[in-house]
C-alpha cells in the first residue's frame, strides 16, 4: 500500500550483481521530503569522496517528489543526482527534468531509483507490470538518444516513458546529458556517469495506480485557489515567449503544439516545433537560442536561408546527448581562437570559418560525441580543453566575456543582480532555479517600466520584504540585505526541488488580481500538508530546504570545496564590465528607494561581496573565517550524523 503523496518504495539496482530490490521511501522522506533531498541523502550515504564519476560505486539517483503525478499544480518534474565528470574537480551534481517520465515512475510504484555498479554489457532497465527487469541493449549501442527513445517506444508501446543517453554519454563526454520523453533533458554531465555503467536507458510503464491524497477536499480547494491566481503568470510568460520568438526572428514552423508536463494546466510556453521537412521536437528557451545568433551571422537572415538550422542544431545536441549550453560556450571560444589564429581548420579538422552553418554544427557535435580527433580534446569540457592546450588558447577563455562565468548569461549574473552572487559562487553547476526566482520577477518589473505590466518598484519592494526579508533586498545598487535574501531564496528553492515544482509557476511571488500584488509563499506548504496528511508550515517547509542545502554543502566540502576561499566568482565578474541584458539592453534595475538605475558598465564589488559573505555565514551559523559548517549549525538542522563525518575528516568547526 502506498503512502499519502508517495508511492512508498525506492528501487535499488546493482548492475554489477544484477540485483534488484526495494526499500521504503519513509527511510528518507521524513527528513528529506523527496526529489533532490532524497537524491542527496542517498548520495551522501553511499558515495565517499574518493569515488570517481566513472567508478561503479558511484550511485545515480532518479527521484520524484510527493506532489508528482498530481494533476494541475505543476509538480511532476523529476531529478537525477550523482557524481559528474563535468565540474572541476568532478563532484556531486544534479539535473531537473520535466515531461511525463516522473509521473510514470510514480504510477509504477516508485519514488526513486538508485543505480549502482556497472553492467558487463549494455542494458536498459524496464519497469512494467509491477516488475523491474534488466534487458539487453546491445542493439542500442551507438544509437542517438532520440533514436533510442523512439526505438524502445516502438517495441514496447507508446505508453512507455523513456530516459536515455546518446553516444556522448556512452563515450564519457564531460557535458553529456540525458534525454527523456517530450525532449526533456538533464544537463550537468550525468549522462557520462550513466554511460559508464553501461546503462543505456530506463523505461517505465506504470500500472495506472494514482497518487493517494490524504485530504482530497482540502486539496481540491487549494487547487482551485491555485488555478485562480496563476493566470497572471501564464499571461505574462505567454507574452514573453511571443516577444522572444519575434525578437530573434524565430518564425514557428507549420505548427507549434503545446506539450506540457504531465497533469499541468497546458498553458506553458513549452511547445513542439515542426521543421519544413516534417521533423518535430521541443525547441524553447536556451536550447532554441544557442545556435541562432551564429546562424544569423552566417546566413544573414536564417528565416530566408536555412531557417530550420537552429532547430536542427538543437536536435543534433539532443540526439548525441550533449548539453546545448556547454556547446554554446565552446562555440564562442572556438570562434575567438580561430579569428586570432590560435588554431586553424586544418589543425582541428573543423570548418571553423563556417560557424553558424549546418555543416559546422554537424561536424562539431559528431566529433565531440564520438571523440574523433580534436573532438576528443573538446570532449573533456571547455575549461579542461583550454588548459590542456595552454598559452593563447587558455587566455582566450577570458575573451568570451560574460559567458566564461560558469555558463552565466548576463540576465542571470551577479553584475546585474547582486543577490545572485551567492548561488553562483556556491553551486557545482548553473543554479537556474535559484536564479529564476529573481530574474522572472525582474522581467515583470522591466516590463512595467515600458508600461507593459504593473509590477512597479513599490510593488517590488513589498514582494522583496515578504520573500527576501527586507525592502533593501530590492535595491541592486548595494550588497546590503542580499545575504538574508540569498539564504531565504536558497532554502525556498531547495524545498521546491524536493517537492519538485515547476520553475515557471513556483514560487507565486505576485498575484495580479490583488491590490498590492504580493504573492502567497504559504501555498506550497498548504498543498503539501493536504497531500501527505501531515501539517507542514511555511517555515517548516523551508526547514526541509535548509537541511538539504546544508547536506549538499557538506557533500561538496567533503569532495574538495573548502568553504570561503571556494565560494568565489570568476575573475571576470570583477574585471569585465556588464555590456547588455537580453531582457533590457539598458540593464535597468531598481536602486535606492526604487529609483531606476542602469548597471551597464558595472562589475561586482569584490569588497562588498566579501563583507556580505560574513553576514551570510553568520545567518547560516557557519564559521565566518573559513566558511565551513559548525557542529551546532548541522545539529540545528537535523544533520548530526553529517557533523560527525565531517569532524572525523577535519572539515568541521566547533
Amino acid at each position: 500500500m502506498s503512502e499519502f503523496g508517495y508511492a512508498g518504495k525506492i528501487l535499488r539496482v546493482d548492475l554489477s550483481e544484477r540485483k534488484i530490490e526495494t526499500v521504503p521511501t519513509s527511510d528518507y522522506s521524513d527528513r528529506f521530503l523527496g526529489g533532490r533531498g532524497i537524491g542527496a541523502k542517498i548520495y551522501w550515504d553511499e558515495v565517499p569522496p574518493e569515488i570517481g564519476p566513472f567508478d561503479p560505486k558511484n550511485t545515480l539517483v532518479f527521484a520524484v517528489g510527493p506532489l508528482c503525478g498530481v494533476p494541475v499544480i505543476g509538480g511532476s518534474r523529476w531529478m537525477v543526482c550523482g557524481k559528474s565528470p563535468e565540474p572541476i574537480p568532478p563532484s556531486f551534481s544534479y539535473g531537473n527534468l520535466g515531461g511525463r517520465f516522473g509521473a510514470e515512475l510514480k504510477f509504477a510504484g516508485y519514488d526513486a531509483i538508485a543505480v549502482q555498479g556497472k553492467s558487463e554489457k549494455p542494458v536498459y532497465l524496464h519497469l512494467h507490470a509491477n516488475k523491474a527487469e534488466l534487458k539487453d541493449a546491445l542493439h542500442l549501442r551507438g544509437k542517438g538518444a532520440i533514436e533510442t527513445r523512439e526505438t524502445l517506444k516502438a517495441a514496447l508501446g507508446e505508453s512507455a516513458r523513456v530516459v536515455t543517453i546518446g553516444p556522448a554519454g556512452e563515450n564519457g563526454v564531460a557535458m553529456a546529458s540525458l534525454l527523456a520523453d517530450s525532449d526533456s533533458s538533464a544537463s550537468g554531465g550525468l549522462g557520462a556517469s550513466m554511460g559508464s555503467k553501461n546503462l543505456k536507458a530506463i523505461v517505465v510503464q506504470g500500472t495506472g495506480e494514482k497518487v493517494r491524497i490524504a485530504h482530497p477536499e482540502r486539496f481540491q480547494e487549494l487547487r482551485n485557489y491555485y488555478t485562480q491566481i496563476v493566470g497572471g503568470q501564464w499571461e505574462f510568460m505567454s507574452r514573453w515567449v511571443r516577444n522572444y520568438f519575434q525578437e530573434f526572428k524565430m518564425t514557428p514552423g507549420p505548427e507549434m503544439k503545446k506539450d506540457p508536463c504531465y497533469g499541468c494546466l497546458g498553458k506553458c510556453p513549452r511547445k513542439v516545433y515542426q521543421a519544413a521537412d516534417g521533423r518535430k521536437g521541443k525547441f524553447f528557451c536556451g536550447a532554441a537560442l544557442f545556435y541562432q545568433p551564429w546562424t544569423d551571422r552566417f546566413y544573414g537572415d536564417w528565416n530566408t536561408v536555412g531557417g530550420d538550422v537552429p532547430f536542427m542544431a538543437t536536435k543534433l545536441c539532443d540526439n548525441y546527448g550533449m548539453d546545448v549550453f556547454a556547446i554554446d560556450l565552446m562555440l564562442s571560444w572556438l570562434d575567438s581562437c580561430h579569428r586570432e589564429g590560435v588554431f586553424s581548420e586544418q589543425e582541428t579538422g573543423l570548418p571553423l570559418s563556417k560557424i553558424g552553418s549546418l555543416e559546422f554544427i554537424e561536424s562539431l557535435t559528431r566529433r565531440i560525441a564520438l571523440r574523433e580527433g580534436f573532438g576528443d580534446v573538446l570532449a573533456r569540457g571547455l575549461f579542461r580543453a583550454a588548459e590542456s592546450m595552454g598559452g593563447k588558447a587558455q587566455a582566450h577563455i577570458e575573451t568570451i566575456g560574460y559567458q566564461a562565468e560558469r555558463g552565466l548569461y548576463p540576465w542571470y549574473g551577479p553584475k546585474l543582480y547582486t543577490t545572485n552572487a551567492f548561488p553562483t559562487a556556491m553551486e557545482p553547476r548553473l543554479p537556474i532555479q535559484q536564479l529564476h526566482e529573481l530574474s522572472f520577477l525582474m522581467a515583470k518589473w522591466v516590463a512595467s517600466t515600458y508600461g507593459l505590466d504593473k509590477l512597479t518598484s513599490e510593488v517590488f519592494r513589498k514582494i522583496a520584504r515578504r520573500f527576501w526579508g527586507s525592502e533593501i533586498a530590492a535595491d541592486f545598487s548595494t550588497f546590503e540585505g542580499k545575504a538574508l535574501a540569498a539564504k531565504m531564496m536558497q532554502d525556498r528553492e531547495y524545498a521546491k526541488e524536493c517537492l519538485i515544482l515547476c520553475d515557471f509557476l513556483w514560487p507565486i511571488m505576485d498575484i495580479a488580481q490583488t491590490e498590492d500584488r504580493v504573492g502567497d509563499p504559504t501555498l506550497e506548504s498548504k498543498i503539501l500538508s493536504a497531500a501527505i496528511g501531515k501539517e507542514v508550515s511555511e517555515e517548516g517547509l523551508y526547514r526541509f530546504g535548509e537541511r538539504v542545502f546544508n547536506l549538499q554543502r557538506a557533500i561538496l566540502v567533503r569532495e574538495g570545496h573548502r568553504g570561503r576561499d571556494f565560494d568565489k566568482l570568476p575573475d571576470s565578474s570583477y574585471t569585465l564590465p556588464l555590456e547588455y541584458d537580453h531582457a533590457d539592453p539598458e540593464c535597468r534595475v531598481p536602486g535606492k528607494n526604487g529609483e531606476i538605475i542602469s548597471k551597464v558598465g558595472t562589475v561586482v564589488d569584490r569588497e562588498g561581496f566579501e563583507r556580505a559573505k560574513d553576514e551570510y555565514y553568520a545567518l547560516r551559523g557557519w564559521d565566518a573565517t573559513t566558511g565551513l559548517q559548525t557542529n551546532a549549525s548541522l545539529e540545528a538542522v537535523g544533520l548530526a550524523e553529517v557533523a560527525r563525518d565531517l569532524e572525523k575528516r577535519g572539515l568541521l568547526v566547533h
